[in-house]
C-alpha cells in the first residue's frame, strides 16, 4: 500500500475509534451554522486523534478540518492533509450508523490518497490514488448504463432558502432516473458510489473540502467521473458536484444545472 494511503487509513482509524466510543450514547450538542449543522465534543476529540497520527509522519503538512482552529481551504501548492472527524454528524447525534471518519492526502491541490471509515457498520474504504479497496477487496464503480436503472442521491447540505432548489432536484431525478437515496453523510455517498453500491451522487450547492475530497479521489481511482454542474472537471472550489460511473453522465450534469439555476 502507498505511505500515504497506510498514512490516511490508519489516521481515519484512529479517528473512528475515538468517535464510535461516543456513538449511541448521551452527549451534549453545539448547533453551528443552523440547527442541523451541529457539532459534538467527539467530532473535536476524534479530529484531534487523527492529527495526532498524521504529525507522526508528516509534522511540516498543512492540516484542512472541519472543526477547530484548522485550515478550513485547501493551499494551492504544497502537501496537506483533509480531515472530517464525523462526516454525518447528524446521523450520529441520532443513532444512525451511517457516517464516517474521513482523511484525504492532498499534493498541490489534487488528493493522492484517502480513507473513509465507517466505524459504526465496520466498513473502510482506502484508494492510493490508483485503486480502491473495501475492507481489503478490491472494488469499482458500477457497469451500469442505462439511466432509468441507476440509484442516484442528492447530497451535501442544502439550506432551507434553496428548498425548492432540492425539491426539483429530487423531482428530477425521481423522473429521469431509476431511485432515490439520500444517506446524510456526503463521505458515506461518495465512498458508495466509489464501490458501485449506488450509481451516482448529485449536489448544486458549494461544498467543503472536508465533505468531499476524499470521496472524490475514491470514485475517481475506481473509474467513475467527478464534475461540477458544468461538466468541468471538479475541483475542491467547484460550483456543485456530479460524481458517476462514468455512464450518464451528461444526463446527471443537466439534472443537477437545472437544480442550481432554479
Amino acid at each position: 500500500m502507498d505511505e500515504r494511503a497506510r498514512v490516511a487509513e490508519t489516521a481515519a482509524t484512529a479517528g473512528a475509534e475515538v468517535a464510535i466510543g461516543g456513538f449511541r450514547t448521551e452527549m451534549d450538542v453545539e448547533q453551528k451554522s443552523s440547527k442541523t449543522d451541529v457539532v459534538t465534543t467527539f467530532d473535536k476529540e476524534a479530529q484531534r486523534a487523527v492529527i495526532g497520527v498524521v504529525q507522526e509522519s508528516h509534522a511540516g503538512h498543512a492540516i484542512v478540518g472541519e472543526e477547530e482552529d484548522e485550515l478550513k481551504e485547501i493551499p494551492d501548492s504544497g502537501a496537506c492533509w483533509v480531515i472530517d472527524p464525523i462526516d454525518g454528524t447528524s446521523n450520529f447525534v441520532s443513532g444512525v450508523p451511517l457516517w464516517a471518519t474521513s482523511v484525504a492526502a492532498v499534493e498541490d491541490g489534487e488528493p493522492v490518497a484517502a480513507a473513509n471509515v465507517l466505524p459504526a457498520v465496520e466498513d473502510v474504504y482506502v484508494t492510493d490514488g490508483e485503486s480502491v479497496t473495501l475492507n481489503g477487496a478490491p472494488v469499482s464503480v458500477s457497469d451500469l448504463t442505462d439511466p432509468e436503472t441507476f440509484t442516484v442521491a442528492p447530497t451535501l447540505r442544502w439550506s432551507r432558502a434553496k428548498a425548492d432548489r432540492l425539491g426539483e432536484l429530487c423531482a428530477d431525478i425521481i423522473a429521469d432516473f431509476g431511485d432515490l437515496r439520500r444517506f446524510g453523510s456526503a463521505q458515506v455517498t461518495l465512498s458508495m458510489v466509489a464501490a458501485g453500491q449506488i450509481d451516482a451522487a448529485v449536489s448544486a450547492e458549494e461544498s467543503h473540502p472536508w465533505d468531499t475530497v476524499a470521496g472524490v479521489a475514491l470514485i475517481r481511482a475506481a473509474g467513475g467521473t467527478v464534475t461540477d454542474v458544468h461538466g468541468e472537471r471538479w475541483t475542491a472550489t467547484s460550483e456543485g458536484l456530479v460524481a458517476s460511473n462514468g455512464e450518464a453522465h451528461d444526463e446527471l450534469v443537466a439534472t443537477a444545472r437545472t437544480a442550481l439555476e432554479g
